[in-house]
């Protein structure tokens, strides 16, 4: 059972970094006059985070059921349900930006840079940097849940 709970988090982990990874990309990438190859590329790479973090999910409350220290453990843990908080606000946040990326398909399709206006931009760039702080709330949380605090 020991290598199957390893097999379980390597996989959690794998996904939670290809999320932090997305993450980063998007805040890096994302600016005002991207090109359509820019824009293309924060698409695909907001898809992947998507994808990452439904596998956070799916990898994290399978170790919570049928992995690791049991359900019991992870419900009567406080940080436990910090994380899953951080998570579903990280989640609520990423919506606008990813209804914006997928509103350039038109203008991409036309092989055109998109045009973002100044108050999109601002907001955009405020909800990156929210998910990122979200991010790192919840990289303080995991290892000190794993180690019973919050019980």
């Amino acid at each position: 059972m020991a290598i199957i709970n390893s097999i379980m988090a390597s996989l959690h982990h794998i996904a939670a970094f290809t999320v932090a990874a997305c993450l980063v990309y998007e805040f890096v990438a994302y600016r005002k006059n991207l090109t359509v190859a820019e824009a293309r590329n924060i698409q695909r790479v907001d898809l992947a985070y998507g994808i990452a973090a439904g596998l956070v999910l799916v990898a994290g409350f399978l170790r919570v059921y049928f992995f690791e220290k049991g359900s019991p453990y992870y419900f009567a843990n406080h940080l436990f349900w910090t994380k899953i908080v951080l998570f579903v606000i990280i989640g609520l946040l990423s919506i606008y930006p990813t209804i914006r990326y997928i509103k350039w398909n038109p203008v991409l399709e036309a092989n055109k840079s998109p045009e973002i206006p100044d108050a999109e931009y601002k907001n955009i760039r405020l909800l990156l940097w929210l998910e990122i702080i979200g991010l790192i709330l919840i990289l303080f949380a995991a290892p000190a849940m794993a180690r019973g605090l919050g019980m």
